[in-house]
């Protein structure tokens, strides 16, 4: 038997703690042996999580988990920075193995926690930090490690998946979209994290670790959050065939990692623009396997709850069987990465600029994006309202993005453009 103690008792808490005691029987027989959930800290053990915790459980005292000798696994699952990190490095300093679910402090303190396990000899679980119930950590800890991994394209962030969905199917602007989003639960009170980009960022800095060996590096990665998407975009975007997601985006070019998270317009025939709602979905593409995708819930409390257990169990075998450290917590680092920045990456764009309705406004436009390297593929100007401003929406081929930017900055000092250009990146094959 294997002794378990769990900090925090919120969501992900109650979740997993209700997965551990209503699934003890078939943990027990999948795995072989017992797994005792012996105790829950957390500062409210009286309200009610709508299942039966057994007496003596319950108790508002965390260091009755760091120093009973019989609990060998910490579970930390109240979230944030502090003090949660204190609490998952002192459970290490006491010998005992670490679950987590905690994406934000695994991004910008990982290293420190990682480096601390292998110094005592002890496990971190992390399955459930990224994607909730989709197992996308022992996929690429153990499903691809033969392979090379060539890029990696998520939608991990459910409360931006839906919103961006609701937009799409309903024609509804941000902000009624995100309000629907609070009404049902899907998004925070505070939604920054979550509409801002922050959140995927976290999850991505983990699986680029993951993919290329390279050490966390949460502050490389360019982000960029849905907030100032429009329902037109949208509609523009449709019109051409695409859909648009927030997109976590790693890929390896010529020894360059590139870290990006932002919202991209995907051919609406590929499987990953299908995934909707607040859904989650990791594509992920191997030298060997070539393309892979993984789909499901990528949050909750009983899914998140699972991926929580899944790592308990993992670590417990490890325990039984004298294997600890059998699978890496993460590769060894093969020095420094080269993260790509921003301005030298290479894509295809949307832009939308809001131009006076004239003779040779166009030809303006197109005259500076060719100053800058930039071919057009697509045109689409609505409505005629001589003399107003209206949408003049293009599509591009292939360009720089140091170039875009420039060339951007350019053409709003036009008078004939009455604002500020809309910019979305584009992902996926050219039609030829």
């Amino acid at each position: 038997m294997i002794n378990v103690g769990i900090i925090g008792f919120g969501i992900v808490g109650s979740g997993t703690a209700r997965v551990l005691l209503e699934n003890k029987e078939v943990i027990q027989r999948r795995a072989g042996f017992a797994i005792n959930l012996k105790r829950i800290a957390d500062l409210d053990i009286t309200t009610d999580r709508g299942f039966p915790v057994p007496d003596g459980v319950l108790t508002t005292d965390v260091n009755t988990v760091f120093n009973d000798p019989e609990i060998q696994i910490v579970v930390e699952l109240i979230g944030g920075i502090r003090p949660a990190k204190d609490f998952i490095l002192k459970a290490i300093q006491n010998g005992k193995h670490v679950v987590t679910a905690n994406k934000a402090l695994l991004a910008t303190e990982g290293t420190e926690i990682f480096q601390a396990a292998r110094k005592a000899g002890v496990e971190v679980g992390f399955e459930a930090s990224v994607a909730g119930a989709i197992p996308i950590i022992k996929v690429m800890k153990e499903g691809l490690v033969a392979n090379r991994i060539k890029a990696i394209y998520g939608i991990i962030n459910g409360t931006s998946n839906y919103i961006l969905t609701k937009m799409t199917d309903e024609d509804v602007e941000f902000a009624d979209a995100l309000k629907e989003a609070q009404k049902l639960g899907y998004a925070e009170a505070d939604p920054t994290f979550d509409i801002e980009g922050i959140d995927t960022a976290h999850k991505l800095t983990i699986l680029a670790t993951l993919a290329y060996g390279i050490p966390l590096s949460y502050s490389s990665v360019h982000i960029e959050g849905i907030s100032k998407i429009s329902a037109q975009d949208i509609a523009f975007a449709t019109e051409f065939g695409y859909k648009v997601k927030l997109l976590a985006i790693t890929k390896e070019t010529n020894g360059d990692i590139e870290l990006r998270v932002h919202p991209t317009m995907l051919p609406k025939d590929y499987l990953i623009a299908k995934v909707d709602g607040p859904f989650n979905a990791i594509y992920v593409e191997g030298d060997a396997t070539g393309s892979t995708m993984y789909y499901g819930r990528g949050a909750g409390s009983i899914p998140t709850g699972s991926a929580v257990a899944s790592d308990i169990v993992d670590i417990a075998r490890n325990i039984q069987k004298n294997s600890v450290g059998r699978v890496p917590t993460i590769p060894e680092f093969t020095g420094e990465a080269r993260i790509r920045k921003i301005d030298d990456i290479v894509s295809r764009y949307y832009f939308r600029f809001s131009a006076l309705d004239k003779p040779g406004v166009l030809s303006k436009i197109s005259g500076i994006l060719g100053k800058y390297n930039i071919s057009i593929t697509s045109v689409i100007q609505k409505g005629r309202r001589i003399g107003e401003a209206v949408p003049l929406v293009v599509l591009t081929h292939e360009a720089k993005e140091k170039d875009v930017r420039q060339a951007i900055a350019e053409i709003d000092t036009l008078q004939v453009v009455t604002g500020p250009t809309c910019m979305i990146r584009v992902e996926g094959k050219e039609e030829t």
